[in-house]
């Protein structure tokens, strides 16, 4: 994928959108110091070049339901394409399954899982094992608490053109 070059006007939009999600025109524009329609066109091309894939709302589930967070690092046994195409179809079609990364190293994904219980989550496990995806090893990590969780922060990511 080829990087979009952007400047500080685009940067400040990403960084509002980001923390704020949908944003009216006139608030967007006050928050990134922009007239409000060179703001809103800088916008759409953002959406449009792919961007901004959505909008999201952060919610305490722990608010709501008693959960299960549980981390999992796999390794899988052979190393081929087809044995990751595989496990990762097989983890997308998982509600629980929340996150999962490829890694390189010691182990090949990292996962973080949302489960009602921790019955829950073994039952997940034990499919997932039954299910012959090629499955090596693993290792699971309950979650105590969260001690962060946050977006990266664009500003300090992005190289930023000048105007």
């Amino acid at each position: 994928m080829s990087k979009i070059v952007l400047d500080t006007a685009d940067i400040r939009i990403l960084a509002a959108v980001q923390q704020n999600g949908q944003l009216s025109k006139s608030r967007l524009a006050e928050i990134v110091n922009l007239s409000p329609t060179p703001c809103w066109v800088r916008l759409g091309r953002l959406k449009k070049a792919g961007l901004i894939r959505g909008y999201s709302a952060n919610i305490a589930l722990d608010y709501v339901v008693n959960l299960s967070k549980v981390i999992v690092t796999i390794s899988l046994a052979n190393h081929r394409k087809q044995d990751f195409e595989r496990f990762e179809t097989y983890i997308n079609g998982e509600d629980d399954v929340i996150e999962c990364i490829a890694t390189g190293g010691g182990t090949d994904y990292v996962m973080k899982i949302v489960s009602k219980d921790l019955s829950s989550f073994q039952e997940m496990m034990d499919a997932m094992l039954s299910a012959e995806l090629g499955i090596d090893r693993y290792m699971t990590y309950i979650v105590t608490r969260e001690v962060k969780s946050i977006s990266p922060n664009l500003t300090r990511l992005l190289p930023v053109q000048k105007n």
